[in-house]
């Protein structure tokens, strides 16, 4: 079954992109190649219990199980190991990619207390976007009783989008809170 996401980019958004930006063929039109959730365990990665807890977490948000990352080499200020975990990571692609992006975007988003929408800043200079969030706890597959600690996660959109304003778009269309500036506000 094809998610409804995609469906709605297949049908739609191309069709807006492409008459958006006159590209002459719809495969020029940007699109996401991949969603890559990472999470850090900081001082609780020695602790194999709360390892395993994150990695049970990011499976129930992700839908597929994670990597677990090591560090590649010992720095005796940060207090890590060479070989020792780092944080849990799991990149998303293809229909678990859409499923994520929608459950994201409609249901997680707007649970995040005083929420006032995403800001721009986080695309880079090729056109992925990037975005921190505070509580693991905001997605619906999270039992809140079994968490023994709320841990944040940065979540890498990446598009092929050549530049931040073609991706800005494309995400826009499927429905990303973006705050608008002061001179959106005042044209609309």
């Amino acid at each position: 079954m094809i998610p409804r996401l995609k469906d709605h980019y297949d049908k739609v958004i191309v069709v807006n992109l492409q008459n958006k930006f006159s590209m002459k063929n719809k495969l020029m039109v940007p699109k996401i190649l991949k969603v890559v959730l990472n999470m850090g365990l900081g001082a609780d990665a020695n602790d194999k219990k709360k390892l395993q807890n994150c990695i049970e977490d990011m499976s129930l948000i992700s839908g597929q199980k994670p990597v677990v990352t090591k560090f590649k080499k010992s720095i005796s200020n940060f207090k890590t190991r060479k070989g020792t975990a780092a944080g849990v990571k799991v990149t998303l692609r293809k229909n678990k990619m859409y499923e994520f992006i929608d459950r994201l975007v409609n249901i997680a988003l707007p649970r995040i207390k005083d929420f006032q929408g995403l800001s721009v800043n986080g695309f880079d200079k090729s056109g992925n976007f990037t975005l921190g969030i505070k509580e693991h706890i905001i997605f619906p597959e999270i039992n809140f009783d079994k968490v023994d600690r709320i841990r944040g996660m940065d979540i890498t959109i990446e598009t092929s989008g050549k530049d931040k304003e073609s991706s800005l778009a494309l995400l826009e269309a499927m429905n990303f809170p973006f705050i608008k500036s002061k001179k959106e506000k005042e044209i609309n």
